[in-house]
């Protein structure tokens, strides 16, 4: 029997746009990184290697490309799913492990806004590695309703939700590298 999960109310999400809107624009942080090894499953790391050809090392994103975005390189503008760490932790409420079910792999706190990140923004994360915004879009879908309810995805999807990417954004990575909870996360 599946356990039925607080869920926030539209009104709830409408009265955390100021703590939204209030993150970091320039420089932010690495909240959590989760590798996605198969369907349904998650891992929360301590470390994650980002690569060019794979994204996250472990993760399967490439298997569930289909071959013709593979063949024209589609594929790569969804090589990393990045989330708003306030908005999946409010929803979580606090709980990591739920938050790392929101389907992510990058979870920042940072202003995600197409203002402030519009496609092409590249963002360098702890020493080396940096990931750039792709222009494929990021929304909240039948898996993410199932996971926080509908108001939540009213919530994301609806006009301001995604002027602020409140479900985030799809991006690639440009140059590899180790990344840790706790690293800077910087607008270039």
């Amino acid at each position: 029997m599946a356990q039925h999960l607080p869920q926030r109310t539209y009104a709830e999400l409408t009265d955390y746009l100021d703590v939204l809107r209030s993150a970091p624009r320039d420089t932010g942080t690495l909240e959590l990184v989760v590798r996605r090894p198969g369907p349904g499953t998650r891992e929360v790391l301590e470390e994650g290697e980002l690569t060019l050809a794979d994204g996250l090392i472990g993760d399967s994103w490439l298997s569930r490309a289909t071959s013709r975005s593979i063949e024209a390189g589609r594929h790569l503008d969804a090589q990393l799913n990045v989330m708003s760490a306030r908005m999946a932790s409010f929803l979580a409420f606090g709980d990591p492990v739920r938050q790392a079910g929101a389907g992510d792999q990058l979870y920042l706190d940072l202003d995600l806004s197409t203002g402030n990140l519009p496609t092409g923004t590249r963002l360098a994360i702890g020493a080396t590695a940096v990931i750039e915004v792709t222009a494929k879009p990021h929304n909240g879908c039948a898996k993410f309703t199932r996971r926080f309810g509908e108001d939540a995805e009213r919530f994301v999807n609806s006009p301001e939700g995604k002027a602020l990417r409140l479900r985030g954004f799809n991006a690639r990575v440009v140059e590899p590298g180790t990344v840790r909870p706790g690293d800077s996360v910087k607008r270039l």
